[in-house]
């Protein structure tokens, strides 16, 4: 009984960090005025977000809005899902009740498959574009002005000349490094790309759980979005995808509440208002993110609690297990093969 005093201490002290640590990144998040003032300071940001503003909002969400108010109205009044009393004794048969309901059913699934899906793919494509632009944009508009720098002293000249000159002398040393930069930035983005793929598809059978589905779903989604917001100020910084998940992982209460208000937003709608009210949120998110300096608010909290930080969560575990068990079965011609190869 001695031991349990501690133990629970313990664990309050973290209930009380994660809670904290959440609320921080809740209040980041809900940073919206950043992106009023990043917009003033950037055309061609303010141009951007109301082009996503214009397609998601005013085109998608509008055609969903016309679609259930007035289409779906006027074809239950033409097409009526009953007949009247006296209707009823002349019909012989329910025969027409059911061709209405065909026809309902049918010109819906032509409205969708015309209209509403091509104009998700389209809208999607599209916005996937824009929202690079946007990060950049705003990350251009959030780093501070450097100021000019003054002339330099006769030391720094020669620093200066010396570094010119070993750069020029070691240019073929440079030149297979910056490929190799390349070639591993690539296949970051790659393993990136099928990392949130399978940890989308976990999202949604966490989905599926009962009793706790939803609970789970929430969670993961706050940290899928989270991580969405903040990858597009990580790739343009140029931080290694280990630096990226290590940082994600360690702090994983700060992003669940900075996805959480992104999550609140579609949380209870249908798919499609789902993903047309996050198309219009997400570029504020991303921009909200672009200006907050995360690892700055991070560590003033943990400054107050040292020696009791919290520890690493392994979110992407289950997703980077099945990554690399798939990758794994894929064929890999072994290395003296190629180089016997080669030799021919």
């Amino acid at each position: 009984m001695e031991n349990i005093g501690p133990l629970i201490r313990g664990y309050l002290t973290k209930l009380k960090q994660a809670s904290v640590l959440w609320v921080e990144g809740f209040r980041e998040a809900c940073c919206l005025h950043r992106v009023v003032i990043y917009c003033l300071r950037s055309r061609q940001l303010m141009i951007r977000t109301g082009q996503c503003f214009l397609l998601n909002g005013f085109i998608f969400l509008g055609s969903i809005f016309i679609l259930r108010s007035l289409i779906i109205p006027t074809l239950q009044w033409i097409l009526p899902f009953g007949v009247s009393d006296v209707e009823q004794d002349l019909c012989f048969s329910h025969m027409p009740i059911r061709l209405y309901a065909f026809l309902r059913l049918g010109l819906l699934q032509l409205i969708y498959g015309l209209w509403f899906y091509p104009l998700y793919i389209f809208s999607f494509i599209l916005s996937t574009i824009w929202y690079n632009d946007i990060a950049q944009f705003g990350l251009t508009v959030t780093e501070t002005p450097r100021s000019t720098n003054p002339t330099p002293s006769n030391n720094n000249k020669k620093e200066a000349s010396t570094s010119e000159n070993t750069t020029q002398t070691h240019t073929h040393v440079d030149k297979p490094t910056d490929l190799g930069r390349v070639m591993i930035g690539i296949a970051e983005q790659g393993y990136s790309l099928l990392l949130l793929t399978f940890f989308f598809l976990e999202v949604y059978l966490t989905g599926l759980v009962p009793y706790i589905g939803k609970a789970l779903n929430f969670i993961l989604l706050s940290w899928m979005y989270a991580y969405y917001c903040f990858e597009y100020k990580w790739n343009f910084s140029g931080l290694s995808l280990d630096k990226r998940l290590d940082f994600f992982e360690s702090n994983w209460a700060f992003f669940a509440g900075f996805g959480s208000p992104c999550v609140l937003a579609i949380f209870f709608f249908s798919p499609l208002v789902s993903y047309g009210v996050m198309a219009v949120l997400f570029p504020m998110f991303v921009l909200t993110a672009a200006g907050s300096d995360a690892e700055s608010v991070v560590n003033s909290q943990k400054m107050k609690w040292r020696g009791q930080e919290l520890g690493k969560l392994p979110i992407f575990y289950v997703a980077d297990k099945l990554l690399m068990r798939i990758l794994s079965l894929l064929p890999v011609e072994p290395q003296g093969q190629t180089s016997d190869k080669k030799a021919l």
